[in-house]
């Protein structure tokens, strides 16, 4: 998200100078100045709007449902509902020592204080849900799923879950 919330208000800044280099230019019109000043002025504060949101409303069968704070940086650097998460399917909810998750059609966004903010999904994440997600032997993830000769692996807080040639293992630390 904050990679998005640059780019989109590097964006709107653009499109702010744009429409004021054009309105300025206007030498028709007697209140240029004026226009040049509320065009910039909208333009600008749609791109403080953009940089600082903290959360979404998604509409889904079940209703909307609130995708906020670093959940949501971390939802739109994904793709957002386009992306392979999909739409979420459950508020954000409380886990042990602090963390939060939140449950999404093709995956799970996972924060702790300890381990940041990591997404969890396919294979991996079933193996992790069965041993008991955050609050099992396994724990947060602290890293997100990477890719490794055959497969792919999440590391935890309490071990390693790798996926490779279609099997799942789980090694404790």
């Amino acid at each position: 998200m904050r990679t998005f919330a640059r780019r989109s208000a590097g964006f709107i800044a653009a499109i702010a100078i744009v429409t004021a280099f054009t309105a300025g230019c206007d030498k028709d019109s007697k209140d240029s100045k004026s226009d040049t000043a509320a065009a910039t002025t909208t333009a600008m504060a749609a791109a403080v709007a953009a940089e600082h949101a903290t959360e979404t409303k998604i509409a889904t069968r079940d209703g909307e449902l609130i995708v906020s704070g670093d959940f949501l940086a971390e939802y739109n650097e994904m793709g957002g509902v386009t992306g392979p998460l999909g739409l979420p399917t459950a508020a954000a909810q409380d886990g042990p020592g602090g963390g939060k998750i939140q449950e999404f059609a093709g995956g799970a966004i996972v924060s702790s204080p300890a381990a940041g903010i990591h997404v969890v999904w396919g294979e991996i994440r079933k193996a992790w849900e069965a041993d008991g997600g955050p609050g099992g032997a396994l724990g947060y993830p602290t890293t997100d799923e990477t890719d490794i000769t055959g497969g792919k692996q999440s590391d935890f807080t309490g071990g390693t879950i790798t996926w490779v040639d279609n099997k799942t293992t789980i090694t404790p630390k």
